[in-house]
């Protein structure tokens, strides 16, 4: 697989817009705190070319794709977003055609269509390390003469000079704000253009990608224009999250599976909103996504939760190869819930499902309450949901006798606390404050619930992993132990569950709700 770099920079360009030199645009760093020296690295010259769709859809979602030669990281680079001035860029050997790992990566985003060149991008990159006392590098600064060439037909040529500091490994991000007063000095602002080629498209009058509806919504916005945002921002949720679950990155496939939910709850919910004639379908692949996508999240939640248990087991209690058994257990369900992921994320179904909900955004489904104002209509859908989780969390309260049936009135609770939080959520613009403290209670309700259907999961585990133990004449105390603790965590669950609800179920929490 290929390398990943997290890459953490600023980009500058002249503020008064007059053209410099690159060498006359950097200005000498030395003693901005807390910069020692500053050493020149010579000069590179670099030469990229990025491919992208035919409609832009890489760099519609803030990602670039490049091939490019000289410096000291020639090959491709994939860059993902992260955060404002923080993007992961996964690296491939220089070859002839995309890399297939990297192509992978931007499938939820380039679905079926080809990946050819969009714009070539040439640099004179002057290369400059800033140093603290201790010779340490903080970070790299570099002044680029740069010039854009459109590869599509119609577009132009364009050249600018620019900034770029990027961060070295483990530097203080506050390294910016220390330097930002001498660039300013010198004439230079943080550029306008998120990137080199977001300027290149620009400048060079290469066509731009769409840009998706502004946010936040007017305080005049309907009930239908509050939930189809908020089916966009789920639905961009899971193909922003995509490589991170095929990355296997720390939370990956428990984010897109909350997204996942997220949208099908939404059209459960809101069904005054869209017609559930077209949702219900749509739903019912969305539940399959996230049950293939659940044994990996599955395997996790169990190996987080031995683990920590065993740590805090005194060692005279760990009796025999507990560890040795649990990492085995641990590695062979990693690779086999990673293949089975890779497969549904590579497949047809999953890419057929990810153009139905561009399809459904593009032409929504919307009823006659989606012209309405958002308040009654959202608070109405919210109430309606609370209800249907007050009678399960009652009935689970009223089922007394421990056992299979218990379990299952609880996990029934726990799924209906999961839609009120979310259809609270997708509320709260509408909303506002009431709705968001509603959801907060919601959540509290859930995560007890779900602590409680997570002992149920892990104590089956526990329960295969003790046979095969004992079938290896290995000892089995150390998992009864570990499946008694699971039982006593669930036991204060279902003892902490009616306090909790009765302070939840407060009228309060539903007052503001009560438009």
């Amino acid at each position: 697989m290929a390398d990943t770099v997290r890459e953490i920079e600023r980009k500058y360009e002249a503020g008064d817009g007059a053209g410099r030199t690159a060498a006359a645009l950097l200005p000498d760093l030395t003693g901005a705190a807390p910069v020692a020296a500053v050493t020149d690295r010579g000069t590179a010259e670099l030469d990229a070319v990025y491919y992208d769709t035919a409609d832009r859809r890489l760099a519609a979602a803030g990602i670039t794709l490049r091939r490019r030669t000289g410096g000291t990281d020639a090959g491709w680079h994939l860059k993902l977003p992260v955060a404002p001035g923080v993007r992961d860029e996964i690296r491939a050997p220089l070859g002839a055609g995309v890399p297939r790992a990297l192509a992978a990566l931007v499938r939820s985003r380039s679905r079926d269509a080809p990946l050819a060149p969009l714009v070539r991008i040439a640099s004179r990159r002057e290369i400059h390390h800033l140093l603290d006392d201790a010779g340490t590098l903080l970070a790299e600064a570099c002044a680029d003469t740069v010039t854009a060439t459109s590869l599509t037909g119609g577009g132009g040529t364009a050249g600018w000079t620019e900034v770029e500091i990027e961060l070295a490994d483990g530097a203080d991000p506050a390294l910016f704000d220390a330097l930002e007063p001498h660039l300013r000095k010198a004439g230079l602002r943080p550029s306008k253009a998120p990137g080199k080629l977001a300027r290149a498209l620009a400048e060079t009058g290469t066509p731009q990608p769409p840009r998706p509806p502004a946010r936040p919504l007017p305080r005049t916005a309907t009930a239908g224009e509050h939930i189809l945002a908020f089916l966009r921002e789920q639905v961009e949720a899971v193909a922003a999250l995509d490589p991170a679950a095929r990355r296997g990155t720390e939370d990956g496939v428990h984010r897109m599976r909350v997204a996942i939910r997220r949208l099908r709850s939404a059209f459960r919910t809101y069904g005054k909103v869209l017609d559930r004639r077209v949702t219900d379908p749509l739903g019912e692949e969305l539940k399959w996504l996230a049950g293939e996508l659940g044994a990996d999240r599955d395997r996790e939640v169990v190996a987080e939760r031995l683990h920590a248990h065993l740590d805090e087991l005194p060692r005279t209690l760990v009796r025999g190869p507990v560890r040795a058994r649990l990492r085995i257990r641990d590695s062979r369900s990693r690779i086999e819930s990673r293949r089975r992921l890779i497969t549904v994320l590579d497949g047809e179904r999953y890419l057929s499902l990810l153009d139905s909900l561009d399809a459904l955004l593009a032409d929504p489904p919307l009823r006659t309450a989606a012209s309405r104002a958002a308040g009654p209509v959202l608070a109405k859908a919210v109430l309606r949901d609370y209800a249907r989780l007050a009678a399960r969390v009652e009935h689970a309260l009223a089922t007394a006798a421990p056992g299979p049936g218990r379990d299952v009135a609880l996990h029934d609770a726990r799924k209906a606390a999961k839609r009120t939080r979310y259809a609270a959520e997708a509320a709260v613009p509408g909303l506002g404050k009431a709705a968001k403290r509603f959801a907060q209670q919601m959540k509290t309700v859930q995560s007890l619930l779900g602590d409680h259907q997570d002992s149920i999961m892990v104590r089956g585990a526990l329960r295969t992993i003790a046979a095969q133990a004992d079938g290896a004449g290995e000892s089995t105390f150390t998992f009864g132990l570990l499946y008694g603790r699971e039982e006593q965590r669930a036991d204060g669950a279902e003892r902490e569950l009616p306090g909790v609800w009765q302070k939840v179920s407060d009228q309060r929490w539903r007052e503001g709700l009560a438009i």
